[in-house]
């Protein structure tokens, strides 16, 4: 089963992607945090910096669009296929309150059909194949079937399902019989997403869903970057191997950012899901986040990789 990256803005950007490719192949894609084009149809600097072609020419990457006019959809996506991309995805799951606000994101869902219009515009026209990720709709799961009956009207090249609604945001369990649900119901390729932390849990899906086309990790892949790896039976983590991949982010975030301070700060979101993978009694997660500055930040890390054991699962500690 094919294994995905999942888009988290401001988290598995570019430099994330490229870092993690180097030390822990195994992706079969990367999704891009989502652009948002506007009316203007322009690309702004840190869009261009996300997608122009570079180094990402050896890695599996697909952009990622949130936008609720087939204008400005079609617009990004044929800028997208001149610069090589063979496929873009709509994003129908953000379920940010300033996103939903405009109609977009997980907002889109609750207009079925705006939303029915709007597919049939973007699929007579676009330049390339059109993936979608969604939920199951703004504030129940019952509104699910009248979705899903307007994606399978048009060829779809994948449906990533993250089976909460809006109003769930990424708290409570996933309500996973809805993507049994879907299985049985759909005739698109159908991808999960949601709370596949540890090798375990991706295992287990994998055997639960065999007739599902991938799987999409967002939080339990950068808790702990050699997830995949272990999913398919691969060695475990080593701590080495771990500080290695770690250094090489912060100084990449260094070099892009030009600036060892924000590169600091960019790490310490990070290990607010990495700090699952030490068997911690919170206070290196407390010390990573209250380190005032590079010299702080960088003591911290030097404790947790001389104290702290590894665990042989992250822990997600983002539900405690």
């Amino acid at each position: 089963m094919r294994l995905y990256v999942a888009p988290m803005e401001g988290v598995t950007g570019r430099v994330f992607r490229q870092v993690h490719h180097r030390h822990f192949p195994g992706a079969d894609r990367y999704y891009m945090p989502f652009l948002s084009p506007g009316q203007e149809h322009h690309f702004t600097r840190r869009d261009l910096r996300e997608i122009l072609p570079g180094e990402d020419r050896e890695i599996p990457v697909v952009p990622q669009l949130l936008t609720r006019r087939a204008e400005d959809f079609l617009w990004a996506a044929g800028e997208l296929a001149a610069m090589g991309y063979r496929q873009v995805d709509l994003n129908l799951g953000c379920p940010s309150g300033t996103v939903t606000a405009k109609g977009k994101g997980a907002g889109f869902l609750a207009r079925p059909e705006e939303l029915d219009a709007f597919l049939e515009e973007v699929f007579s026209k676009a330049p390339l194949a059109v993936s979608v990720k969604t939920r199951l709709g703004m504030k129940d799961p019952e509104e699910f079937p009248r979705l899903l009956e307007i994606f399978d009207k048009y060829p779809i090249v994948e449906l990533t399902i993250h089976p909460r609604v809006r109003t769930d945001f990424y708290k409570g369990a996933p309500r996973q019989t809805w993507f049994q649900w879907a299985l049985d119901h759909s005739g698109l390729p159908l991808c999960y997403n949601g709370d596949l932390v540890g090798a375990q849990a991706v295992r287990e899906a994998e055997a639960a869903w065999p007739a599902a086309s991938a799987l999409m990790v967002g939080r339990g892949i950068v808790a702990d970057p050699s997830l995949f790896r272990r999913a398919r039976g691969g060695p475990p983590l080593g701590r080495e191997e771990l500080r290695a991949y770690l250094d090489d982010l912060y100084e990449s975030y260094a070099g892009a950012f030009q600036s060892r301070r924000n590169a600091a700060i960019r790490m310490k979101e990070l290990w607010y899901y990495l700090i699952g993978l030490f068997e911690d009694d919170g206070k290196g997660a407390k010390g990573i986040r209250k380190a005032r500055d590079t010299g702080e930040y960088e003591a911290q890390v030097e404790r947790i990789f001389h104290t702290l054991p590894l665990r042989q699962e992250a822990r997600p500690v983002w539900n405690e």
